[in-house]
């Protein structure tokens, strides 16, 4: 199960094309969500069709905390369920993502992968709420669609990259100063139906710690379905994403270290809406 790579059409994504710094790869950036806090794009253009769990889409909101979403753009900024949502939601990295006053801006835009088209989302160096010009602990984190119509129409892999994880919440999702603890992040996807088999979380969501870069369920030192930690690929095929039941299957050099570590209890607990 250890660095798994499943024969289903999967890309191979050992790519040639830079990298941000290691998984994250470049480019996906000729259009910007201006500097905010829990702000959103209007329908952007995927550039073909998914197929997500029976529901096709040419169109999605690119939210600036963390996420995309299908149905409707959100501005929630403490991370809820994914594996109970009403929402059509991908999440990369659900938590208070804050571009006002430091870190960089989130991009986004169609390219191409390996000769397919596709559409990314990049939050790089992002910091969190309340973005502070002292603020040095950024995030770098990317959201990849790539188009596999080449297998049948509406099939599409799903991409989570991550190059550095050093907060995982807001202080009005009651983390400290930092970005640490409170309500952290989650990461995942649900079409919104709660069918079961149509959504899922990585393993480590709202466990305070967990996806940092010493946490035990580390995003930037797991892979799945790939052969570059940081980077986490699902297959939606015939309106279907089949995920192993184990979750974030690790490289086996810190394996020996994760199961020697157990697991950690969610303390965080919903917060009244912020006032800006």
């Amino acid at each position: 199960m250890l660095k798994k790579l499943l024969s289903t059409g999967i890309l191979a994504l050992s790519l040639s094309a830079p990298a941000f710094a290691g998984a994250i790869i470049t480019g996906f950036n000729d259009n910007t969500l201006p500097g905010n806090d829990d702000g959103s794009t209007g329908l952007v253009s995927i550039g073909f069709n998914v197929n997500f769990f029976g529901l096709v889409f040419s169109d999605l909101y690119v939210n600036n905390n963390g996420n995309v979403t299908f149905d409707s753009p959100i501005s929630a900024y403490t991370p809820f369920d994914l594996t109970s949502t009403g929402q059509q939601i991908i999440a990369p990295f659900f938590a208070d993502v804050d571009t006002r006053n430091a870190g960089e801006l989130v991009t986004y835009g169609q390219g191409q992968l390996n000769g397919f088209n596709a559409f990314a989302v990049n939050w790089l160096d992002v910091d969190y709420y309340f973005s502070d010009s002292t603020h040095t602990n950024f995030n770098s984190f990317q959201l990849i669609l790539v188009d596999r119509s080449d297998i049948a129409a509406g099939d599409f892999d799903i991409i989570f990259n991550y190059d550095n994880i050093m907060w995982e919440a807001g202080t009005a999702s009651d983390s400290d100063e930092n970005g640490l603890g409170g309500s952290s992040a989650r990461a995942g996807f649900s079409n919104g139906t709660n069918n079961p088999g149509t959504f899922y979380e990585l393993a480590g969501s709202a466990v305070n710690g967990a996806f940092l870069n010493s946490g035990i369920n580390s995003l930037i030192n797991n892979r799945y379905n790939s052969d570059i930690d940081g980077r986490y690929v699902f297959t939606a095929r015939n309106g279907n994403i089949v995920v192993d039941p184990t979750p974030n299957p690790v490289p086996e050099s810190g394996s020996i270290i994760l199961l020697a570590s157990g697991l950690m209890l969610l303390g965080g607990r919903k917060l009244l809406k912020k006032s800006v």
